[in-house]
């Protein structure tokens, strides 16, 4: 199984391309963070981001949706986000990491979960605000940093995609992977 993963700053277009690549009939794993807050907002926590233990949820549910996935048919799987990606989020936040997320990131190394290689979609220099995305731009520069080093220091080289069109994106992200073997 090859699982592919798609980082970057908030509003860096990677949901798009996912979706592009869930039309084009490929195995896409959501964004756990997302539906975390989409779902609590629902319920009333307007900025569940907030909570202390938020990356854990966080992690947990990537965790969950990983093995889920096992099951899905293809060798190919695109996810967006990964367990880096909230020790990313709690760096930034100044949130401590917790023995959910630590196990989680052990677990996707020793088992080499992901492929070595991560899809760093650059910033598209402008931020489009939703309920669940309220950060600006100059936070989105630095959070891309932040990923940048928790990505390094995991062990992943990462491979930028520029801010270009979604489907330019999408065949730089496709030519990166053509060669590649399990």
């Amino acid at each position: 199984m090859r699982r592919y993963l798609l980082t970057g700053a908030p509003g860096a277009g990677k949901t798009t391309v996912l979706g592009l690549l869930a039309a084009a009939g490929h195995t896409v794993i959501p964004e756990a963070a997302t539906d975390l807050i989409e779902a609590a907002q629902a319920a009333g926590d307007d900025a569940p981001w907030e909570r202390p233990d938020f990356t854990e949820r966080t992690a947990a549910l990537q965790r969950d949706r990983q093995i889920a996935a096992n099951t899905r048919p293809g060798p190919v799987q695109w996810f967006d986000r990964s367990p880096v990606c909230a020790l990313a989020l709690a760096r930034f936040t100044g949130t401590p990491v917790g023995p959910v997320l630590t196990a989680e990131l052990d677990r996707i190394k020793a088992e080499a979960v992901y492929r070595p290689t991560a899809f760093l979609f650059d910033l598209l220099g402008f931020i489009e605000a939703t309920a669940v995305r309220r950060i600006g731009i100059d936070e989105a520069r630095r959070f891309e940093h932040v990923h940048v080093d928790a990505y390094t220091e995991h062990g992943y080289t990462l491979v930028r995609i520029p801010a270009l069109a979604p489907a330019e994106r999408l065949a730089a992200l496709l030519a990166h992977t053509a060669n590649d073997t399990p």
